[in-house]
């Protein structure tokens, strides 16, 4: 049952490590509350299984060998200020983890344990086993938890944002209850836009609200195309919520096989399985035309099982549950939607073009990736980039006047409930007409269709629940999706 407070300082539309790490580095008598869509495990960064880049202690490594690596993944289109950021600033972020009881796994001598991934020259690579965003994640929220000035809600979303002289009034949705609350300062770190598709490994929750919300406020969506599909998604053919196989497994050695169990990826990369993601999906849906099956497998069985078992338990476990002995056979994968790296276009210190709107995580735009993001840059991002948009609110709130306005939002009376199936149709449009190859054949009439859908949602009086919210941000953003391809 919703029973907050009027007011806050700041607002943070987001539990993951975006938001959390933005709370944990407001000052401490600002009052803040983070909206968890619902329970604050439930993330994107909690399903990051293989780990967190950066420079750190590292003698035979370098921010420039990072950078470097960065561009050329993101094919040289990175944006060369944040990139600098993201890099040079990696090492105060990750110690800071380290400090807040975070647990990275470390050598037989002690000295951390970094791993390889694709696309990185080097290992640099900071890592929990196969699960460490959710131990980043525990680590966050358990300090989180502990700041007097933090209120966290759980199962609670944004319905509706607007501007006021003072900041935003911002209202909330929890189990059909409504509550406004008003705040100096608005911070969207609500994840990506996994939902949109038919197949995505992202979590539940990753529909795209905070894009939506940002969109209808008046900033900039950039680059929203950019989409990441992981080439190493376990393939079972029927869910839609596709369990990860981390990169860091071919990181380790193993090999990709086709249909006919034969390794392919030499015929489209000299980097072969350590090619970045982008290349690898390509080479696979490439491979598949060339065969004429999407079977596609992933194979580590050559490596000491023992070791595999000890470096993959989460993935050794969940596979074994769908009847696969990663230790013994190759294992199905199939690419899918993954990451964003477009978003809500954002400066230096996460600001949008609306003023104390700041935008962090996966929902932003930052410019560090460029076309394709490189493995285990994204928690780094979503660290570093909150990080200082919480020292730019702290700035800030120094001349910010105590008074709060209050925005009046339009009643909501219809009962009526949105029409079943959109959300089916939308990703189902998605997934045939934007995957790895897009299908530019049908490109202008996916677009037609997808702003048909937005008319009907925007035409008609509808009930103001979640399946409402959920289904206006997914059709906002295969519309921004599209619309940048025609």
């Amino acid at each position: 049952m919703l029973n907050l407070e009027q007011n806050y300082d700041v607002v943070i539309a987001g539990a993951g490590a975006a938001g959390c790490y933005a709370a944990l580095h407001l000052p401490a008598n600002l009052r803040v509350l983070v909206l968890a869509k619902r329970e604050a495990t439930l993330c994107n960064s909690a399903l990051a299984q293989g780990g967190i880049a950066g420079v750190w202690n590292s003698p035979n490594d370098n921010i420039e060998l990072h950078a470097n690596d960065t561009r050329i993944a993101g094919a040289f289109t990175n944006n060369p200020k944040t990139l600098q950021i993201l890099v040079s600033e990696a090492a105060q972020d990750i110690e800071q983890l380290v400090e807040y009881g975070v647990e990275f796994d470390k050598n037989a001598d002690g000295d951390y344990d970094r791993t390889l991934e694709g696309g990185h020259c080097r290992r640099r690579i900071f890592h929990y086993r196969d699960s460490t965003g959710a131990e980043i994640l525990r680590g966050l929220l358990a300090q989180t938890h502990n700041l007097p000035n933090v209120t966290i809600s759980e199962f609670t979303v944004v319905s509706r944002a607007m501007q006021t002289d003072t900041g935003f009034s911002v209202e909330l949705m929890q189990n059909g209850e409504f509550q406004v609350v008003n705040c100096h300062f608005l911070i969207l770190a609500t994840g990506g836009i996994g939902r949109v598709y038919e197949y995505t490994t992202n979590s539940a929750i990753a529909t795209g609200d905070g894009i939506r919300i940002a969109y209808e406020l008046g900033a900039r969506i950039k680059n929203l195309s950019l989409i990441q599909f992981h080439p190493t998604a376990f393939n079972n053919k029927h869910t839609r919520e596709c369990f990860l196989i981390s990169e860091a497994v071919r990181g380790e050695g193993a090999y990709l096989r086709n249909c006919n169990m034969e390794r392919f990826m030499q015929r489209y990369d000299d980097r072969l399985e350590l090619a970045p993601r982008d290349v690898v999906s390509h080479a696979i849906i490439l491979e598949s035309q060339r065969t004429g099956s999407q079977d596609f497998w992933l194979d580590i069985s050559h490596k000491d099982p023992e070791a595999v078992k000890a470096r993959f338990p989460k993935i050794y476990n969940k596979l074994l549950e769908q009847g696969y002995d990663l230790t013994k056979e190759p294992v199905p994968i199939y690419p899918c939607q993954h990451y964003l790296m477009g978003g809500i276009d954002v400066g230096a210190n996460a600001q949008t073009r609306i003023d104390r709107l700041y935008a962090c995580g996966e929902c932003a735009h930052t410019g560090v990736h460029g076309n394709n993001r490189l493995a285990s840059n994204s928690l780094l991002e979503a660290l570093v980039f909150s990080r200082r948009a919480a020292e730019e609110i702290a700035r800030e709130a120094v001349d910010i006047s105590p008074r709060f306005a209050e925005g009046k939002f339009p009643p909501v009376t219809a009962t009526r409930t949105i029409p079943h199936g959109i959300r089916t149709e939308l990703r189902k449009i998605l997934q045939e007409n934007y995957f790895v190859i897009p299908n530019t054949e049908h490109m202008r009439a996916a677009y037609e269709r997808v702003t048909e859908i937005i008319q009907l949602i925007a035409c008609e009086d509808w009930k103001l629940d979640l399946d409402y919210l959920e289904a206006k941000s997914q059709a906002t953003c295969a519309y921004l999706i599209l619309e940048e391809q025609l």
